[in-house]
C-alpha cells in the first residue's frame, strides 16, 4: 500500500488524496451523550423501565452534552472536523404524546447553529435506538409505527431545517431489529424471535420511506438516508438497504424478487472469508447458510417486508435514498461468537459473544464490504467507524491485541485513500466516537476520541482511555490527507 499512496502523491503534486468536499467528522447520539433522561421529572424513552429495574447502568449524566455542547463542539472544530453527526431524541421533543417541548427543539436548533459557526455541517438522526416511552416497548411491532415516526420526523425537520439539510432517518435498522427481537440486548429484550425481528424491520423500512417523502416535503434540497451496519449475513445486511435502493437502480416491482436474489449472490461471492482458524471459517459458512435457509421458506427475498415493498412502489419518489451510508466496525458474523470462558481484555468471559472491547480491527476488508453496498449514482458515507477499550471502576485494560486508535485511524483511513483511488465515490467519513459515552446499557465499553474520567465526574483528559493523542493523530490525518501527505498515514 505505501507504494501506491506515495505514487498517488506523485501524480497529485501535493493535491488532497481526496475528493474535493470531503468530510471528516465524528459522530455521537443523543441519549449516549446529552444526558437528563428517565430520572425523576425528566423524559422518558424506552431505555427507562430497564435502568428503573437495575438491568441496566442508569444513563445519567452521561457527557452533559445538553449542557456544554459547546465546549464539545469546540474540540470537534480544533480537530479539523467539518462535520459533526448527533441525533434529535423524540423522548425530550416529545415527552407526552400530543405535547411538543418548543423550549426543546430551540435548543437543538442553537446546537445546529452552534455547528455552523464552527464551520461545522450537521448530519442529524431522527431515530438513534430510542423513542419515548409513552410508546411502548415493542413501538416497531405496532401497525401505526411507520405513520408515528413519520409525523415524529415533520414536527424535528420542520423546526431545524433552516440549520441542517442532512439526516439519517433511522441508526442501523438492521441492527435495532437483530438486537431488540433476536439477541435480547435491547429492550424489550426478546431472545430468538424471528418473527418479530422480521416485523420490526418491515415497520422501520415502512417508517423510513415514509419520512423520507416527509423531510423531502418540507425541505426538498435536503439529503435523507438510513445508515446499515455492515454484517457478512445477507439478509441482516444488504437486504434491507438493497431493497429501498431498487427503484433508483430501474428495479420494477415485478422484478424485485429475481434482482434481490442475484444482489444476494454477487454480494456472497465477493465476500472474503473472516479472519481466525478453520472453525471461525466454517462457522462462517453455516451461519450464511442458515441465513439463507432462513430466506427461502418464502417466494423471494422482498416477502420478508410486504409492507416496505408496498410502500417503496407506492411512494412516487425514483429513490428513497440520497446517500448510502453505512457503519463500519467488524463486519463478519462469526467473530462476534465465541466460547463461554473465553480470554477477554481484563479477564475471561462467560457471555457467549466477543465484547465489544474485543472486537477485531479490520480495514483490509473494508474494500469489499464498502464496493458492495455500491448503489448506482450515489455518494458513500462512512457514518461510523471506530474501535473499542475497556475501563472498569476507573482502570482501563488494554486490547488483548494492543491495538490503539492512532493506528485504528491511520490503517482504516489508508484504505479510504486507497479506495477512492479505485474509484469508489467515498465522500464522507465520521469516527465513532467524541468522547467516551454510554454504550447502550453500561460505562464500560469506550470508544471516545477523548477518555473520560467518571470516577471523579465527568471529567475529560487529553488522551483517550488508553492514553494515546487520538485527537492529535486524527488532527495531522485531516490536514496531511487534505493537504496531499501520505506520510501521514505511517
Amino acid at each position: 500500500m505505501r507504494g501506491k499512496l506515495w505514487r498517488m502523491i506523485d501524480r497529485k503534486s501535493g493535491s488532497s488524496l481526496l475528493p474535493d468536499g470531503f468530510r471528516f467528522g465524528v459522530a455521537t447520539a443523543g441519549f449516549q451523550v446529552e444526558g437528563g433522561f428517565n430520572g425523576p421529572g425528566e423524559p422518558a424513552n424506552n431505555w427507562a423501565a430497564w435502568e428503573a429495574e437495575g438491568r441496566v447502568e442508569p444513563s445519567g449524566i452521561a457527557l452533559d452534552f445538553w449542557s456544554r455542547y459547546e465546549e464539545h463542539l469546540d474540540r470537534v472544530a480544533a480537530m479539523g472536523c467539518d462535520s459533526f453527526r448527533m441525533s434529535v431524541e423524540w423522548a425530550r421533543v416529545e415527552p407526552e404524546e400530543g405535547k411538543v417541548d418548543a423550549e426543546a427543539l430551540a435548543r437543538y436548533l442553537a446546537i445546529l447553529q452552534a455547528c455552523r459557526a464552527r464551520g461545522i455541517e450537521p448530519l442529524v438522526t431522527l431515530h438513534h435506538f430510542t423513542h419515548p416511552a409513552w410508546l411502548g416497548p415493542d413501538l416497531w411491532l405496532r401497525p401505526d409505527s411507520p405513520e408515528r415516526f413519520r409525523h415524529w420526523a415533520g414536527v424535528a425537520v420542520e423546526a431545524l431545517a433552516p440549520a441542517c439539510s442532512n439526516w439519517v432517518t433511522i441508526n442501523e435498522l438492521n441492527v435495532l431489529a437483530l438486537e431488540s427481537y433476536l439477541i435480547g440486548t435491547f429492550p424489550p429484550g426478546r431472545l430468538g424471535d424471528l418473527r418479530s425481528a422480521e416485523r420490526a424491520l418491515d415497520n422501520l423500512l415502512t417508517a423510513h420511506i415514509a419520512a423520507y417523502g416527509e423531510v423531502h416535503r418540507i425541505q426538498p434540497s435536503a439529503c435523507v438516508s438510513t445508515n446499515n451496519y455492515t454484517l457478512s449475513l445477507y439478509e441482516l445486511d444488504r437486504l434491507p438497504a438493497d431493497l429501498l435502493a431498487a427503484p433508483g437502480a430501474g428495479v420494477t416491482r415485478d422484478d424485485l424478487a429475481a434482482w434481490l436474489a442475484s444482489r444476494r449472490e454477487s454480494y456472497y461471492a465477493a465476500l472474503p472469508e473472516p479472519s481466525g482458524g478453520p472453525g471461525t471459517r466454517t462457522f462462517e459458512r453455516v451461519m450464511r447458510s442458515f441465513a439463507g435457509r432462513v430466506g427461502a421458506r418464502r417466494p423471494g427475498l422482498d416477502a420478508a417486508f410486504p409492507r416496505a415493498a408496498a410502500a417503496l412502489y407506492a411512494s412516487g419518489h425514483e429513490r428513497v435514498l440520497d446517500v448510502v451510508q453505512v457503519d463500519y466496525y467488524d463486519p463478519f458474523a462469526a467473530h462476534h461468537i465465541r466460547l463461554p470462558g473465553h480470554k477477554s481484555a481484563g479477564g475471561r468471559t462467560w457471555l457467549p459473544g466477543r465484547m465489544l472491547w474485543d472486537d477485531l480491527p479490520c480495514p483490509g476488508d473494508m474494500r469489499a464490504f464498502l464496493e458492495t453496498s455500491r448503489q448506482v449514482g450515489l455518494e458513500l458515507w462512512v457514518v461510523e467507524n471506530g474501535m473499542g477499550s475497556r475501563v472498569r471502576r476507573g482502570r482501563a485494560w488494554p486490547r488483548l491485541d494492543r491495538y490503539d486508535r492512532p493506528r485504528y485511524l491511520r490503517e482504516h483511513l489508508g484504505e479510504i485513500v486507497r479506495l477512492v483511488e479505485a474509484g469508489l465515490p467515498l465522500t464522507g467519513y465520521w469516527h465513532w466516537t467524541l468522547a467516551d459515552n454510554y454504550e447502550w446499557g453500561s460505562y464500560e465499553p469506550r470508544f471516545g476520541i477523548f477518555g473520560v474520567d467518571r470516577e471523579r465526574g465527568v471529567r475529560w483528559l487529553d488522551t483517550d482511555s488508553l492514553g494515546h493523542d487520538t485527537a492529535g493523530a486524527y488532527r495531522r490525518l485531516i490536514e496531511g490527507l487534505r493537504a496531499g501527505d501520505a506520510s501521514v498515514l505511517y
